[in-house]
C-alpha cells in the first residue's frame, strides 16, 4: 500500500500491524540499513544519514514510529517492547537482514530486537540510546506527572519544539533544524499525534530493555554526544554501554541528542568504518 511521502523522494509503504499501520520509505539497492527515529521526531531527523548510504551503496528503509510521522496513532500500546515488535515485523516484511540504526528510545527497541531476533538484526548503530533506565523510581513518577501537563493542548507542540531545539540539540546546530521542527510541529497537529506522543512519553521505562543485553551478539556502534541531557555523565554512559554490548563507541563533542545530525562529520565517517567492518554476503550483510 502506498500514500503520499512528506520527506525525501521515496513513495511511503504502510505495513498492516493488529492496531495500526507502521510508515516506511524503501529506496535504493544493496544491504539493507533500516532506519528509525526517536520520540516525537520524524524519520526524516535521518535524511542526512540515509542520503550518505544511498550514495553509498545500500537499500535504505526509514521508517515513522507508531504514533508519529506517517504511521497511524491508533495504536494502544508503546514504549521500547512495542516498538521492538514493530521493527521486526517489518523486517520480516522486508525479508532480509538488516543493520539497525535507532535513534533514542528506538536504539532500546533496536536492543530488544537484536536479541529477541538475531537473524534478523545484522548489526546495531545506536544514537543516544537508553539501554538501562536513567531515573529513579520517584523521578519516574514525577516525570509522568510532568509530561501529562507539559504535552497536553493547547501547549504541548510548542512546549516539545522548544524542549527540542533549545536542550536536546545543544551545542552545535543541526543544517536545517528550523524546517525540520516546523515538520516536527505540523505532524504533532494532526489529528491523534500529540495525544500518542504524549501516551509514550509517560508509558517509556527503559527497565524492560537492561534484561535483554546479554542475549545480544551483533555488532554494535553507539554513538553519544557528550552535551546530552539524557544521561547525568555522558561519557560514563557511553563507556558502560560499549562494555555491555562488546561494542564500538564514540563520544561526539559539539553535540546532544542528535550526534549524526549536529556532527555529522564526524558521525558518517565512524559509520563508514562500522559498516566496511561487516562483510556484505550474498547481496546482503554477514559477520566477518
Amino acid at each position: 500500500m502506498l500514500a503520499m511521502n512528506m520527506s525525501g523522494t521515496g513513495a511511503v509503504r504502510l505495513l498492516q500491524r493488529p492496531e495500526g499501520r507502521i510508515a516506511y520509505t524503501d529506496e535504493g539497492a544493496g544491504p539493507l540499513v533500516l532506519l528509525v527515529p526517536g520520540m516525537g521526531d520524524l524519520r526524516s531527523v535521518h535524511d542526512g544519514l540515509a542520503a550518505h548510504l544511498l550514495g553509498a551503496g545500500c537499500r535504505v528503509v526509514a521508517a515513522d514510529v507508531r504514533g508519529h510521522g506517517d504511521s497511524d496513532a491508533t495504536f494502544s500500546d508503546a514504549g521500547d517492547s512495542a516498538t521492538a515488535s514493530d521493527l521486526v515485523a517489518l523486517l520480516d516484511a522486508l525479508d532480509e537482514p538488516a543493520v539497525v540504526v535507532g535513534s533514542s528510545f528506538a536504539g532500546s527497541a533496536a536492543v530488544i530486537a537484536a536479541a529477541e531476533r538475531p537473524d534478523a538484526v545484522a548489526a546495531l548503530v545506536l544514537i543516544s540510546p537508553f539501554l538501562r533506565e536513567p531515573t529513579s523510581p520517584a523521578v519516574m513518577r514525577l516525570n509522568r506527572l510532568l509530561y501529562r501537563a507539559l504535552f497536553a493542548r493547547p501547549w504541548g507542540v510548542a512546549a516539545w519544539a522548544s524542549y527540542y531545539v533549545r536542550v536536546l540539540n545543544r551545542g552545535r546546530a543541526p543544517e536545517g533544524l528550523a524546517q525540520h521542527v516546523a515538520e516536527i510541529r505540523a505532524s504533532l497537529r494532526r489529528p491523534g499525534r500529540l495525544a500518542a506522543f504524549r501516551r509514550l512519553a509517560v508509558r517509556l521505562d527503559h527497565h524492560e530493555v537492561e534484561p535483554h543485553l546479554d542475549g545480544v551478539h551483533a555488532p554494535a556502534l553507539v554513538v553519544v554526544g557528550d552535551r546530552d541531557p539524557d544521561y547525568r555523565d555522558p561519557a560514563a554512559e557511553l563507556a558502560w554501554m560499549g562494555r555491555r554490548l562488546s561494542a564500538r563507541t564514540l563520544l561526539v563533542p559539539e553535540a546532544a541528542h542528535y550526534a549524526h545530525a549536529q556532527r555529522p562529520d564526524m558521525v558518517l565517517a565512524a559509520v563508514d568504518d562500522f559498516l566496511g567492518g561487516l562483510r556484505p554476503g550474498g547481496g546482503g550483510w554477514a559477520r566477518g
